[in-house]
């Protein structure tokens, strides 16, 4: 039986998709013009391409209406222009004028979706002459019903494989994160036993752990869920689902996708087949997007395998990678003579490669060294002292 709710679930998350389109365009038919479903986020969800034979020009579209078909997304100021209106709260049409200089050249019919008195969406017409009559927009609310049902089951499926994979995430080893493994398990059904990359945004500037984003709107996204980050804040965890483990583009994508929504860097854990090792996964993806953010020349997604001695770095308590010795050079009264020890060394100790980088003469290069061996006791002569002043200059990053 567990196995059949495994395959029903499945299959009807594949049609999900082909049924918004057929009510998107069954609205357009009804009212005689291309129609759009976005979600209460203003993200597109079906796009209606009804060809008419009338006067609407596609050619006459928007700046606002363009952008949202082609990025899938509007931008902040869209959603709160629009809100304005107030189809936050109606429960009928809603006709919105024409305003050229927020870059609406034609005016809009909004049809709130709801659900149980929630909005949860919204069908996007342009107005146009003479416009649709109240029978039809009447004919258009009653599939907006129907959007809405579809919308309250997709946002409790998402929200049940969040809980899932947060729990998979946070879970202690042991029996309670093979439990953990095996509700996700049970959730994802046969998808769960395919290659997947697990990414960590960061940090998420949202502090709702509930407020994530649809794994619908994110490219290759199985599932997302926000997790705690470090010592405040949060992160985003995504579940990305990949063809092969050898291809890793799907997860760099997913990681892009949410950049642009506040979050500074990203990072990719190597790929595994099935569920059982996202939690060392997740710690691999949180230490690349540490390192995104320590080390800018590797991000703004980072890879795990690409990380270099960040991979040891990231590994070590905090408390660890603070050599007494190197203190005195992190002070901020020296940070020129840090960075200058740092690139040296980054330059395999060569002066010439090492000056031309600082864009400073070799003589001040030397006697900078020269200080910085008076500040720590350390020999830059001396391999071992080398090696642990780098490692103390890198973790200092973190």
């Amino acid at each position: 039986m567990r196995e059949n709710a495994r395959v029903t679930a499945d299959a009807a998350s594949s049609h999900r998709a082909g049924d918004y389109q057929e009510l998107v365009d069954e609205i357009s038919e009804l009212l005689g013009a291309p129609a759009t479903l976005e979600n209460r986020d203003f993200e597109l969800i079906a796009f209606g391409a009804y060809d008419s034979e009338g006067d609407l020009d596609p050619s006459a579209l928007d700046p606002v209406r363009t952008r949202s078909i082609l990025t899938r997304r509007s931008t902040t100021a869209v959603r709160t222009w629009f809100e304005g209106f107030g189809i936050t709260r109606a429960t009928g049409p809603v006709r919105i004028p024409p305003t050229p200089e927020a870059g609406v050249y034609r005016g809009r019919i909004c049809l709130p979706v709801r659900h149980r008195g929630v909005v949860l969406g919204y069908v996007w017409l342009l107005d146009y002459a003479p416009g649709p009559t109240d029978p039809q927009l009447a004919a258009a609310m009653e599939v907006t019903v129907r959007i809405g049902a579809l919308l309250a089951d997709e946002a409790q499926h998402g929200a049940d494989l969040s809980r899932e994979l947060r729990a998979v995430l946070t879970a202690e080893r042991g029996w309670q994160g093979d439990m953990a493994v095996a509700a996700l398990h049970t959730a994802l059904g046969p998808r769960g036993d395919g290659p997947h990359s697990v990414v960590c945004v960061a940090p998420w500037p949202s502090t709702d752990p509930d407020d994530t984003p649809s794994a619908r709107t994110v490219p290759h996204a199985t599932a997302l869920c926000s997790v705690p980050w470090r010592t405040a804040g949060q992160s985003l965890a995504i579940l990305v689902r990949l063809r092969s483990p050898e291809v890793r583009t799907p997860a760099v994508t997913a990681a892009q996708r949410l950049l642009g929504e506040g979050a500074r860097a990203a990072g990719v854990g190597t790929p595994r087949t099935g569920l059982t090792d996202l939690a060392a996964a997740w710690q691999e993806a949180s230490s690349a997007a540490r390192a995104a953010l320590a080390e800018p020349r590797l991000g703004p997604v980072a890879e795990w395998a690409h990380i270099g001695p960040y991979r040891l770095l990231t590994s070590l308590p905090p408390e660890v990678a603070h050599d007494p010795a190197v203190a005195p050079l992190l002070s901020p009264a020296h940070r020129e003579l840090a960075r200058t020890a740092e690139t040296y060394l980054d330059c395999a100790g060569q002066a010439a490669r090492t000056a031309a980088e600082l864009g400073i003469h070799r003589q001040t290069l030397y006697y900078r060294l020269s200080r910085v061996e008076k500040l720590t006791g350390l020999d830059l002569d001396d391999g071992e002292d080398r090696l642990l002043l780098h490692m103390a200059l890198k973790g200092a990053r973190l």
